[in-house]
């Protein structure tokens, strides 16, 4: 079966109902997110606005001329002017669905630090795990995640906390 290959003009004027990635022409479905998945999200998103970083939720970054990928949070010193971010941000975040892929999420972590994000985070709210990937791997945290600069330190009890958002 030929696959239909789509324009990055097309991707980028079509509403999905849950937004997906574009890859070389490709759409790529995300997992679909679960209540410990949008809550772990929406922590981490007030943890890092809180430290004075300009988190985003959900927003189209372009990795390449013909790649965008949709970190489920990404992280800026300051606020971009543009709606589809183009620079790198400073941290993105890929927090685990129960029907990701390892493999598929490892690519999307290639194309952020292909596009010179320093750090990745990848964070499990199910089994409340947390990993870093920079361009010398990826790596288990155990107790803290931090940014490249290590300006930004986050506890996995802060983010993992059960309290409400």
């Amino acid at each position: 079966m030929l696959e239909t290959l789509v324009s990055v003009d097309e991707y980028l004027h079509t509403s999905y109902e849950h937004d997906v990635d574009y890859v070389d022409g490709r759409i790529e479905e995300r997992g679909m997110p679960t209540r410990e998945h949008g809550e772990c999200q929406a922590r981490l998103w007030l943890l890092l606005q809180q430290r004075g970083l300009k988190a985003f939720i959900e927003t189209r970054v372009q990795t390449s001329p013909t790649r965008y990928r949709i970190p489920d949070v990404c992280a800026y010193s300051k606020k971009p002017a543009e709606s589809i971010f183009t620079t790198a941000p400073q941290l993105c975040v890929q927090v685990l669905s129960p029907d990701d892929q390892m493999s598929r999420v490892m690519d999307v972590v290639g194309d952020f630090l292909a596009m010179g994000v320093p750090v990745v985070w990848i964070l499990d709210p199910v089994r409340k795990k947390a990993y870093a990937a920079d361009t010398s791997g990826l790596l288990p945290v155990t107790t803290e995640l931090r940014t490249a600069d290590c300006g930004i330190v986050l506890s996995l009890d802060e983010i993992f906390a059960e309290d409400e958002v």
